[in-house]
């Protein structure tokens, strides 16, 4: 069992909701909001603590796609291809130019997601973490320029 500072992170919140029924989800979104991720070291303290397998772990880590098993990217960029926004012109951030723009020269993770709320404003996208809309690509590089060495 380690016995490292994250492992000891990772053991308060695991105990802080023994109480709870259905423990493993809010301990799972506890370790992310605390450290941005759930190592294998973090399965086994978790299943250590609610006298689980780890095999029971990682199996609820890896088939939630919310929870990340390495550490996050230096920058997020969530961009939306659901039917709305496609309609008002979001496949232009999808083009293999438009990719390597915008990803290119850093630590960045590019997602496509089907649906951000934000149809009304579409083309919508989240630049870590804040939502924007009527985006365009002249847009997503003003937002991400900084992303780039």
């Amino acid at each position: 069992m380690p016995h490292t500072p994250r492992a000891d992170i990772v053991r308060v919140i695991a105990r802080s909701h023994l109480e709870d029924r259905g423990a493993l989800m809010p301990i799972l979104h506890g370790v992310m909001d605390e450290l941005g991720w759930i190592s294998r070291d973090d399965v086994t303290v978790i299943a250590d603590v609610l006298n689980l397998s780890v095999a029971e772990v990682h199996g609820v880590v890896s088939f939630y796609e919310d929870f990340r098993t390495s550490p996050p990217p230096a920058h997020q960029l969530r961009l939306c291809r659901g039917e709305a926004c496609q309609s008002v012109g979001a496949e232009e951030f999808f083009t293999p130019d438009a990719v390597a723009a915008l990803t290119s020269g850093g630590d960045i993770e590019h997602e496509h997601v089907f649906c951000l709320g934000n149809c009304a404003l579409g083309p919508s996208g989240m630049v870590d973490g804040t939502l924007h809309g009527r985006l365009t690509n002249d847009r997503l590089l003003e937002l991400t320029a900084g992303w780039r060495a």
